[in-house]
Formats: C-alpha cells, sequence, structure tokens
C-alpha cells in the first residue's frame, strides 16, 4: 500500500499515507548533534558485531533505570533495527518443524520470519471485545509437544493493544509449567504507552531467562532511518545472535551507535512530548471513526494505530467495483479517498485494516473526512 500511495503521489495526486508505521516527528536535535560529533571524531570503522560496549552499557542502564530489569552487557545484542534483532532470535531458536504461538493480529513479520527458519507458525486468534490480548487459558490450550516459541508485542502493532502485569503474570504462569518455550517480547513500542507505564515480561524471574526482549530506537526517539535496535536475553542466546549475525551484516552502523547512546543517556523529555502528541492524536481519530457508520473501533492504549472493523462494507459496490474484503477496502480507499491504509490479511485478520495516526493533526482531520465521505459511496 504505501508503493501504491507513493506511485499516485509521484503522479501529482494528494495522497495522505496512514500505512507508515513511522513518526513524523524529526529526530531530537541532541541525538543528531552526537551523530556528527562521531562523525568528527572518525567513528567510521567497523563495530563489534554486538555493538560498543558502552552502548550495550546504555541499554543495560536503561533496562535497570526504566524497567527494574537486571542484565549485564554480554546479554545484549546490537542489530541494524528490531526486525534484525527478531530475525536473530528466531532462527537461532527455531528448528525445522517446530512451532512458534503468536497471537492475531500481528506484526506482519513476525510469520514470514518464522518461515525462514522452517518452523511452523500457530496464531491465537482474538477480537476487539477482548481488546484483541489472549488470556491464559488460550495459550494453555495452543502448547503442543513441538511448541519452542512465544511471540508477541506489547504495546501491540497493529492494534495498539498493552498487556497489564496481572495479564502478563498469567501468561508467565502457563510458560513456568512449560520450560522447553521460549518467549520474544517485542517491546519497540514501550514508551508510547497512554495507560500506564511500560509492563515486561521479563519481569517474572521464574521465565526471565527464557525471554528474549526486543527493544530500539526507531518509535520512541523517532529514529526509524537510523536502523538500531537490539535483544536483551540470556548470554547462551546472546552468544547465538552474535554468532549469527556476525555472518549476515556484522555490527551495526558506527554513527548510529553514537546516536544511540546519546539518546539513551539524554533523558525522556522529548520521549514524553512525543508520547503527548500521540495521545491527542489518538483521541481526535477515535472521535471522527466513532462517527463514520459501519465502522467499528477500539480506543488503542499504546502504539500509534487504529484496527477498525470494516466487515460491513462486504460486498458493497461503487461504479461497478465490489469490496470482497479488507484489503479490496484498503485499495478503493486509496483509489477513491486518496488515503493509504493496510488491509488486516497481512496482519494475520481478514476482518479490519490499520491505519496509522503518525501524521499531522490537520492530515489527519482530512483522512477521516475523505475516508468518511468514500465509505459512504459503498452500498
Amino acid at each position: 500500500m504505501a508503493k501504491l500511495g507513493r506511485e499516485l503521489a509521484a503522479k501529482g495526486v494528494d495522497v495522505i499515507n496512514l500505512s507508515f508505521g513511522e513518526p513524523d516527528f524529526h529526530t531530537p536535535e541532541y541525538i543528531k548533534d552526537a551523530a556528527k560529533k562521531a562523525m568528527d571524531e572518525n567513528y567510521t570503522y567497523y563495530t563489534p558485531v554486538s555493538g560498543y560496549p558502552d552502548l550495550r552499557k546504555a541499554i543495560v542502564a536503561k533496562l535497570k533505570n526504566e524497567n527494574n530489569l537486571d542484565y549485564d552487557i554480554s546479554q545484549i545484542v546490537v542489530s541494524t533495527g528490531a526486525k534484525q534483532a527478531i530475525a536473530n532470535a528466531v532462527l537461532c531458536l527455531v528448528n525445522p518443524g517446530e512451532e512458534v504461538i503468536i497471537p492475531t493480529p500481528y506484526w506482519v513479520s513476525y510469520s514470514e520470519v518464522v518461515k525462514l527458519a522452517e518452523g511452523k507458525s500457530v496464531f491465537i486468534n482474538t477480537t476487539a471485545e477482548s481488546n484483541f490480548k489472549i488470556t491464559a487459558e488460550q495459550l494453555e490450550a495452543a502448547i503442543t509437544p513441538k511448541s519452542k516459541l512465544f511471540m508477541f508485542s506489547s504495546p501491540c502493532n497493529p492494534t495498539g493493544s498493552v498487556y497489564s502485569k496481572d495479564e502478563l503474570e498469567a501468561l508467565a504462569k502457563v510458560f513456568e509449567k512449560h520450560p522447553e518455550i521460549y518467549i520474544i517480547s517485542d517491546e519497540i513500542y514501550e514508551h508510547i504507552n497512554f495507560v500506564d507505564k511500560h509492563e515486561s515480561i521479563a519481569q517474572f524471574d521464574s521465565i526471565k531467562d527464557r525471554v528474549i526482549i526486543i527493544n530500539g530506537f526507531s518509535k520512541s526517539y523517532a529514529m526509524t532511518g537510523w536502523r538500531i535496535g537490539y535483544t536483551a536475553s540470556n548470554k547462551e542466546i546472546a552468544a547465538a545472535c552474535d554468532k549469527m549475525q556476525g555472518q549476515i551484516t556484522s555490527g551495526t552502523c558506527s554513527i548510529t551507535q553514537r546516536a544511540g547512546i546519546a539518546a539513551y543517556e539524554g533523558g525522556l523529555e522529548s520521549v514524553h512530548e512525543m508520547r503527548e502528541d500521540f495521545r491527542k492524536r489518538r483521541d481526535i481519530v477515535y472521535n471522527l471513526l466513532k462517527d463514520i457508520e459501519g465502522i467499528e473501533v477500539n480506543l488503542p492504549e499504546g502504539a500509534f494505530y487504529f484496527f477498525p472493523d470494516v466487515t460491513s462494507f462486504f460486498g458493497k459496490s461503487y461504479n461497478g467495483k465490489t469490496i470482497n474484503d479488507a484489503n479490496e477496502l484498503s485499495i478503493y480507499l486509496l483509489e477513491e479517498a486518496h488515503v493509504s491504509t493496510v488491509g488486516g490479511d497481512s496482519f494475520g485478520d481478514k476482518t479490519s485494516i490499520r491505519m496509522s495516526y503518525a501524521a499531522a493533526e490537520d492530515k489527519l482531520i482530512e483522512a477521516m473526512g475523505r475516508i468518511k465521505a468514500a465509505l459512504a459511496k459503498l452500498s
């Protein structure tokens, strides 16, 4: 959808892009200044595969100060984005035929990385009624002798759902009974959380050694193009990820790593400012979506996405074109309203579309108006 949107825009069409999972804010100046300084100081050579020791030290301090989690730098592997961190972990853990349990909706790359590892994805379906979160009972029912890994995000892409401490504790009690299962906890949207402080499933000592935290700088610090993420895990998994990464990309960009140190040492003021802007945008879009007949939407608790149910439009037509599924509705909205969204099929849910509200308020208000007008034409 992003590609189609860019192609339309290249033809001079005014497209509002709500398909990107990317903050529209600029990287804070103090982070950019650190990158410029790094170049001046000739940080232009190959880096250690797992990252500069002082960056990993800053990550360890962040995990302690913000999450009350104890790690050593030997347990941190810095990668070229959180996506590579996830791929490293999955490829190191999953053998052919082993099962990976994934709640739906899920970020698009989860199941694809499992395919690369020749594993099998086992999906647990959720609904808006449960705020797109699974229960301990659902988790227990999905576990088989082939289960090797559980993978989820909180706050979640694409739904914005956030697991509470009690909900995570209930899942942890299930994992206590299954010591053969590892847990990948994708926490990249950690600071875009509108309900409370972030809760990590790694806080439970009984399973912490089997948890691989995925995090990074792209969402919280508006550093998407810098490409930097990391894992925090036990030492054995960290060593395996280092070895895997060493044969694919080696160490992450030297300049980016110096910028990452500055980000974590510079405090959370800019992060909190962006979060409050996202909260305001969320509330604006939520009220506008609720006003569109046929759209069913819940209030997301984090990240910067809505995942509304659009099944009421399936089977409807306009100008001879019938909408059969969420993907076709997304294409219709792009062609008719010139608003780019993403069909839910990509996230394991055929009932909904994903809309990002990481755009300026005036663009979001205009986009909702266009969508409302386009959907009203369907009959």
